[in-house]
């Protein structure tokens, strides 16, 4: 781990993360997640376990990656997005069905957004700020509002 930056302050416990990558204060990083190259994991952030995070993603204040959460590369995720993994949760259930989310190369994940159980998210698409994403959303599309709905899709 000698070309990444971990912040003194970070309680970093896994091993495989890669080049680049800058840890900040607060940050918590379980040992089983995976992490690619050039990222930049900001302040008071919490990565799971079961959590692989690819190359360029930039993951800003106030996160959590749960269990079963894939992030492709070149993803943003803004400030305070929320993450879910348990449809019904319930406390100290630990027979939950963990359902995973994923989030494709180059999507950008507006602030205070909530990514519901069980969702994907294509390449490219954008989520707005605030926005809770209750349904799967195209690659190259952009939802807003609570329930996201689609208001454009870009034709590149």
């Amino acid at each position: 781990m000698a070309s990444i930056f971990v912040h003194r302050l970070a309680d970093v416990q896994s091993v495989d993360i890669g080049d680049g990558t800058q840890v900040w204060q607060f940050v918590v990083i379980l040992p089983g997640s995976k992490i690619g190259q050039n990222c930049n994991i900001c302040c008071q952030c919490f990565i799971e376990n079961d959590v692989v995070i690819g190359d360029r993603v930039t993951i800003k204040s106030g996160v959590q990656l749960w269990d079963g959460t894939r992030i492709s590369d070149d993803v943003f995720i803004g400030p305070n997005v929320t993450f879910t993994n348990d449809k019904y949760p319930q406390s100290r259930n630990r027979d939950f069905h963990c359902q995973p989310i994923y989030v494709g190369k180059g999507a950008s994940i507006g602030a205070g957004a909530t990514i519901l159980p069980g969702i994907k998210i294509g390449a490219g698409a954008n989520i707005g700020a605030g926005a809770v994403v209750t349904k799967d959303v195209p690659p190259g599309t952009t939802v807003v509002g609570n329930p996201a709905r689609l208001i454009e899709r870009d034709e590149k």
